[in-house]
């Protein structure tokens, strides 16, 4: 019999948070049966407000309601704003009561002990379609505990986004991040439009301050999950940003939202930005005409490699507490199991973790009627050879998540871009914060 979960041995702070963590499918046991839900059962199901409106229409109105009559189900799923996602589920776990299936934004490592192990689902997954890829293993797997903690459906790559005319007009374009730097000054001193990359506490600043730090070789952790967040690749990452915030930013990046940047660009009031194709797929959908201006490039080169983060990183729990934890299971093998209608009801934002679900992703992506043009989202076909997970080179853990979610790395930035504090101080007082972290984490044996 299961041990009832505690949720007294997280405190309210501990339970806000989120992270990562993953490991081999190879290391899977054998597959134990996903039985149907029972007959007449509820499952229950919260997860975003999608960025593309057409993906809930399709989730909620159709493909929910067609799996629920194939399984006596009654599917209920509620959309919430994606900054809400963490403490909902901290309330959840505090009351020890909610929904059946919760989907995270990032790898939610901090909920381990509140959840069931997904090693099956994964298990039966890869039995219809092949392997996951490393990126949705590394996002939720805890190769500590040998736990599947969460199960990845998807990810978002997260392209640069630029204004053709505006780059065009300067003969660059935004390949490396001293391109964004040298071309974003030099358009901000022209025409007076900024670089648009978060400085605050949201998600999207988060992903693209460690782009910045991956590509110049800096890290939160090794490979073996050790904090490596004071070094000299830290330092130099921390001055770039800081020229490029007094080049070629203003300081309405300070108090961004997720969606600032999709609104500045579609505004017209950014030379570039680090998002999903959310933006493009919003031009064009509403037919604004400056969608036709905006290109999508790869990850920028640092000076040690070209590498990004994942935009979003879909990781569903099944909280130990779920009232219907089977039905769940089943609904998630299921999904996979008709994942290329999502992939296409995303209007390719949701990329597939099982690649053999889409198995003509690039032909897709390729030939676009609605983009300008036609092959604009082709540069995505090679995605995972520069997309990685939070806490590269090692595993998204609790301490990653917890540092994720405190907006830590997000902070140190700031500080640094500011003049609040030197770039040499804002490390040390992250590194300080950071050290507790993962003190924490490792007495619980969780890291």
């Amino acid at each position: 019999m299961p041990r009832k979960p505690d949720a007294r041995g997280l405190s309210r702070r501990d339970v806000i948070r989120t992270a990562t963590a993953a490991g081999a499918v190879a290391s899977v046991g054998p597959f134990f049966h996903i039985r149907p839900a029972r007959a007449a059962q509820t499952l229950k199901i919260l997860q975003w407000s999608h960025f593309v409106p057409a993906y809930d229409k399709w989730f909620n109105n159709e493909y929910t309601k067609e799996w629920g009559k194939k399984n006596d189900t009654e599917v209920i799923v509620d959309n919430i704003n994606l900054a809400l996602i963490p403490s909902r589920a901290a309330a959840e776990v505090s009351a020890q009561k909610g929904h059946d299936l919760v989907m995270f934004l990032s790898p939610p490592s901090v909920y381990e002990e509140q959840v069931v192990d997904m090693a099956d689902v994964y298990a039966e997954c890869e039995k219809r379609h092949g392997k996951a890829i490393d990126l949705a293993i590394k996002s939720t797997y805890n190769p500590k505990t040998k736990k599947y903690f969460a199960f990845s459906d998807s990810f978002v790559p997260d392209p640069v986004n630029y204004r053709s005319d505006l780059w065009g007009e300067i003969g660059m374009t935004p390949q490396t991040w001293d391109d964004v730097r040298v071309g974003g000054k030099k358009i901000k001193d022209k025409t007076g439009i900024p670089v648009g990359v978060g400085l605050s506490a949201e998600l999207d600043t988060a992903m693209a301050v460690r782009a910045i730090m991956y590509s110049f070789g800096a890290h939160e952790q090794d490979a073996e999950g050790n904090l490596t967040i004071n070094s000299p690749q830290t330092l130099e990452a921390l001055k770039f940003v800081t020229a490029l915030f007094k080049e070629a930013m203003t300081p309405e990046v300070l108090a961004w939202d997720a969606s600032s940047n999709n609104r500045q660009m579609l505004a017209g009031r950014s030379s570039l930005v680090l998002n999903a194709i959310s933006v493009t797929r919003t031009g064009e959908n509403d037919k604004l005409p400056i969608h036709e201006k905006i290109a999508l490039a790869k990850a920028a080169q640092g000076p040690v490699r070209r590498i990004g983060l994942e935009h979003v990183m879909d990781c569903y729990v099944i909280w130990k507490f779920a009232e219907n934890i089977d039905g769940a299971k089943k609904f998630l093998v299921d999904y996979i199991d008709n994942f290329k209608q999502g992939f296409m009801a995303s209007q390719f934002y949701n990329f597939p973790c099982f690649a053999k679900t889409v198995p003509d992703l690039q032909q897709i992506i390729s030939d676009d009627p609605k983009a300008v043009p036609r092959d604009k989202y082709a540069v995505l076909s090679d995605v995972l050879e520069w997309a990685t997970n939070v806490g590269y080179p090692g595993y998204s853990n609790a301490a990653i998540d917890e540092a994720f979610n405190t907006w830590i790395i997000n902070t140190m930035f700031a500080k640094a871009a500011t003049g609040a504090e030197t770039p040499e101080n804002a490390l040390k007082q992250a590194e300080t914060a950071m050290k507790a972290i993962w003190a924490k984490w490792k007495e619980r044996k969780l890291i």
